[in-house]
């Protein structure tokens, strides 16, 4: 009895060690593969930043999810978030919904949940960006006007930038403060500028600051550059205006299209006395008018979306 409790404690110590030694192995790999995807997202900011200063851009997969990041805000309530672990999060939490629902239901419902949450995700992301630019765009004016009041020179960009800042609001204000803390710690601002207009996402911003990165070369008295930046910037909200209602008209008009298409479906219902379910979806000319009506709805999507 004595020889079998020996064993049994034995073996227990065995496995107990055994474990420890098991968690301590997935622990130094776990921090290993933290490790390593920090290196590589220091490299690749290394390299980015190289490419930047000669004026290339690099278009990647990286590069893309980066911008996705840093436009639609995450970057800034998360500095730590980067391109690897986001992907990493991204496919980690879909691996484990997939398992989820398999396990409750069937694989193909759960790929449709994981696809439907993929789209969730990314329509989230597309209105964080919307809201940023829509900040941005009523953060210009204030911001241009500022400066025009301080009469910048490019020898005191900075400090006004550093004045100013805490009268703006996100993205712009984060923007900003970044540019003044690069600028004075490598004493290059032109590169500063050219890191900040790379952090918003606004056409009117970029060429606001990439005009600041010239003048600064060439030009000692910014007040021109205001002033044509305005003039830009009103025309720019007007036309903006314009394409807005133009964009408002078309979907008023797709939606009457819409209504006149039921209309006659209900028509035809009480004509023939078939279904509109049977006869959108059993009878040919059903099927050409729900294709035709489906081409027209996803050309119409797709023009929004560029005029956008």
């Amino acid at each position: 009895m004595k020889i079998l409790l020996f064993l049994l404690l034995l073996l227990g110590f065995f496995l107990l060690f055994h474990e420890m030694g098991t968690l301590e192995y997935l622990s130094v790999s776990l921090k290993r593969t933290r490790e390593g995807m920090d290196a590589a997202s220091r490299q690749r900011s290394l390299a980015d930043r190289q490419k930047l200063s000669e004026l290339q851009e690099k278009h990647s997969l990286w590069y893309s999810l980066e911008q996705q990041l840093q436009y639609s805000g995450i970057r800034h309530r998360f500095p730590g978030m980067t391109a690897e672990r986001w992907l990493t999060w991204n496919l980690a939490g879909g691996a484990i919904l997939f398992l989820t629902v398999t396990a409750a239901g069937s694989a193909a419902t759960a790929a449709a949940t994981v696809l439907l949450c993929g789209l969730f995700e990314r329509y989230g992301l597309k209105k964080l960006r919307e809201r940023n630019l829509r900040r941005t765009e009523e953060n210009l004016t204030k911001l241009l006007d500022f400066l025009g009041n301080y009469s910048t020179t490019s020898g005191e960009i900075v400090s006004v930038f550093k004045q100013i800042g805490r009268y703006m609001e996100e993205p712009v204000r984060s923007a900003l403060d970044t540019c003044c803390y690069e600028a004075a710690t490598t004493g290059d601002v032109g590169m500063a500028l050219r890191f900040m207009s790379e952090r918003i996402e606004h056409p009117k911003f970029k060429e606001l600051v990439r005009n600041m990165e010239i003048s600064i070369r060439y030009c000692a008295d910014f007040s021109v550059l205001v002033d044509s930046s305005r003039r830009s910037l009103r025309e720019y909200l007007r036309i903006s205006g314009e394409r807005k209602g133009m964009m408002r008209e078309a979907v008023i008009s797709l939606a009457i299209l819409a209504g006149m298409s039921l209309v006659a479906l209900l028509t035809v219902e009480k004509l023939t006395g078939i279904g509109i379910r049977h006869l959108m979806t059993e009878t040919l000319p059903g099927r050409l008018g729900m294709a035709v009506l489906l081409v027209i709805f996803v050309w119409f999507r797709g023009s929004i979306g560029r005029a956008e």
